[in-house]
């Protein structure tokens, strides 16, 4: 109420401009929006490129046959479609390569992280990471031409000449470095006050670096060892040329074998006919690797989440 006895009431609302479309914006939005378009039809196209060939494939060769046989020999003239010799063959370089990469790419990331001094580490990092551009042809040849002959002549491991020893050995060398980062960094994202409340507690730095820093950062440490051992598994040339090409199921890393990526590889290189159930078989066993690597991302996805530490 005012002097004059009229009601003032509330001031009118004042009009808000439109919004204002940010077309730069927009674009950003839309090249995002392709590129993860794109990762996801790339998927599919691969999916799709291995999935269509090889159901023709199980049309003349029973998926029974092809899962539970133990004989591999697709180009014979009596041939056999047993997939387990490869199946095992690549599980076996995985398991002998992983023996070697995960204890020395955990120990070389425990250093890094604890022990080694900031200068020491802006070296080394940047000289590790050098191993895992090495060519893999290269660390083939180099398995073939020196490690044989170095288990054979210097060591006494009776090998053969083509033998999944010296193929699993380079090939976890080589897996060193993809451990050894991924671990790091997960290591680092380690709060600094749970190391010092460890050393508070008068632990020495072994003790904080095994018991507190290694199981709080647990979860990247497992998702660096199952994606090295995908590597592994998908693994072409230095098996293709230090391992050999003798599909056969044993457990005695001494004796040639064959995996799934090196049939791919020398197959796919071969005189074999476009169309015919001997090409087929490329999909097949392509299919089945893509199975197996899929599971293995499923169980490292599961166990992440599990042991996941989130820190505040």
């Amino acid at each position: 109420m005012t002097s004059t006895g009229l009601t003032v009431g509330p001031p009118a609302a004042t009009a808000l401009p439109g919004k204002r479309v940010r077309w730069g914006e927009q674009l950003v939005h839309v090249v995002l929006f392709v590129a993860a378009a794109i990762s996801v039809l790339t998927t599919v196209g691969i999916v799709l490129s291995l999935l269509l060939p090889a159901l023709d494939f199980f049309r003349e060769v029973s998926p029974w046959e092809f899962f539970t046989g133990t004989t591999w020999a697709p180009l014979f003239l009596d041939a056999q479609f047993g997939v387990a010799p490869l199946v095992v063959g690549t599980l076996m370089i995985s398991f002998w390569s992983a023996l070697v990469a995960f204890p020395l790419g955990l120990g070389v990331a425990v250093y890094l992280s604890e022990y080694a001094a900031p200068r020491a580490t802006a070296v080394l990092k940047p000289v590790l990471e050098i191993l895992a551009a090495v060519p893999t042809v290269v660390l083939g040849y180099f398995a073939l031409t020196f490690v044989t002959p170095f288990l054979r002549d210097q060591l006494g491991v009776q090998v053969e000449i083509f033998n999944a020893l010296s193929a699993s050995l380079v090939l976890g060398v080589m897996l060193i470095p993809t451990v050894a980062t991924l671990s790091e960094d997960a290591m680092a994202a380690v709060p600094r006050e749970l190391r010092d409340g460890g050393y508070a507690l008068g632990s020495d730095k072994l003790q904080v670096s095994t018991r507190i820093v290694v199981p709080a950062a647990v979860s990247g440490i497992v998702a660096a060892f199952v994606l090295a051992f995908s590597r592994a598994v998908g693994e072409t040339m230095i098996v293709l040329i230090a391992a050999g090409q003798l599909a056969q199921i044993t457990l005695d890393p001494r004796q040639p074998i064959e995996t799934i990526t090196a049939f791919i590889g020398a197959t796919g290189n071969g005189d074999v006919p476009t169309g015919s159930i001997e090409y087929k078989t490329i999909f097949a066993v392509g299919l089945t690797l893509f199975v197996m690597t899929l599971v293995m991302n499923l169980i490292s996805i599961r166990l992440v989440r599990r042991y996941r530490e989130v820190y505040e």
